[in-house]
């Protein structure tokens, strides 16, 4: 990914209101991108989702390791070594 595309990423994020641009504590030219309250809401909110729908798709927590390990191993299997890694389980 370019600098440009990144950037225009980031403006789009920002005229949504998920991220905003503070400078950084080093100074310079550096700015950071950080994480609006908005966006950690939609985040809280998507989570709850993923997990509720989760549990309805394993039907019970005894199951639902074993439904992320074979939908990884569907992904991986489809996509090939296009696919970068996927999100870590917490």
């Amino acid at each position: 990914m370019t600098k440009q595309a990144a950037g225009q990423i980031v403006d789009d994020l920002e005229s949504r209101g998920y991220v905003r641009r503070q400078p950084h504590p080093e100074g310079g030219r550096r700015r950071l991108v950080v994480l609006t309250d908005t966006a950690r809401e939609h985040l809280a909110v998507a989570g709850e989702v993923l997990h509720r729908l989760e549990a309805q798709l394993a039907g019970g927590d005894a199951d639902l390791a074993v439904l992320r390990v074979e939908l990884a191993r569907l992904v991986r299997e489809l996509a090939g070594d296009a696919v970068p890694p996927l999100r870590p389980v917490w």
